[in-house]
């Protein structure tokens, strides 16, 4: 009888856990994990997003995948794009917040001003700078000229269009990265720096040795974060340059964008989309595993 008991009470319990996460997992088992083992399936196949029907072509898709040219162009541009937007981000975000953690006088106003690009719409942050770098009036080249430097072509040179749109990914998310450092710095102690200033160390010495180790857990979940959103990006992709001029800002999602929805080569895209997945994943993995590193601060 106390064993059956135990049983039933385990079933139960069991029961009662279900009950609570049925809510999370259905939706997130219908919108989420089974569309992804659908998208991994129609990667072995020549679907051409158009009929109803389609032909299982086994590795096709992968191994012309990885003999596409422009798949490792792709992969470049990602590359490029991701460390152009990472560096900035993180190190703009983090001299910002060292500033306004003072509370300097408006600190609200400019924390607020600051983080704003964040909840505005990319679409429509890209709308406005694709006016900044129109090339014959818009206000990148009257600095320019201000400063008596030549005008440059921004958006429409393939020399420069990367640069112009990592300028307006990064303006976008270093304010996010000044929220999360300004809560790190707040929970350094200070009694650190007091006993750093009676051993005679210069603020530069308190910032390396004191506050950049005791930050990094955020700085290495920022870093994670922003290279995930660097590998999403494509709006201001889109509004911006198209990929072009040239193939020059096509990353992998921008590319797996036109291989589906303009080439109608939707088993190619999602054999893209599956790397792209690994790749996510794997950074996913990173952060999990390092994180157990910093668990205690």
């Amino acid at each position: 009888m106390e064993i059956k008991s135990s049983i039933k009470r385990k079933i139960n319990k069991n029961l009662c856990v279900l009950m609570f996460i049925l809510p999370a997992v259905i939706p997130l088992g219908v919108f989420w994990i089974w569309p992804m083992i659908k998208a991994i399936f129609m990667s072995f196949t020549d679907w051409d997003y158009m009929s109803s029907t389609y032909n299982m072509v086994g590795s096709n898709n992968y191994i012309a995948l990885f003999a596409d040219k422009a798949f490792y162009s792709a992969l470049k541009n990602t590359f490029v794009f991701t460390m152009g937007t990472l560096v900035p981000t993180i190190v703009g975000g983090l001299v910002i917040a060292m500033v306004l953690k003072n509370n300097i006088k408006g600190s609200a106003l400019y924390k607020a001003i600051i983080f704003s690009p964040w909840i505005t719409p990319t679409v429509a942050i890209s709308i406005v700078w694709s006016w900044i770098f129109e090339p014959k009036y818009g206000f990148a080249n009257y600095i320019l000229q201000f400063l008596n430097l030549p005008k440059l072509q921004w958006l429409q040179s393939s020399d420069t269009a990367m640069i112009s749109v990592i300028i307006v990914t990064v303006w976008k998310g270093f304010g996010w990265a000044m929220v999360f450092y300004l809560t790190a710095l707040e929970k350094v102690p200070s009694h650190l720096y007091e006993a750093a200033a009676i051993d005679g160390a210069n603020n530069w010495n308190k910032f390396v040795s004191i506050t950049l180790p005791l930050i990094s857990p955020t700085t290495f979940f920022l870093s994670i974060i922003t290279t995930i959103n660097s590998l999403q990006a494509y709006d201001q992709i889109q509004v911006l340059t198209q990929g072009g001029p040239a193939g020059s800002t096509r990353t992998i999602l921008y590319m797996y964008y036109q291989t589906a929805f303009e080439n109608f080569n939707m088993g190619q895209a999602t054999a893209m989309a599956t790397v792209i997945l690994i790749i996510i994943a794997m950074l996913a993995g990173i952060q999990f595993i390092a994180s157990k590193k910093w668990v205690h601060y």
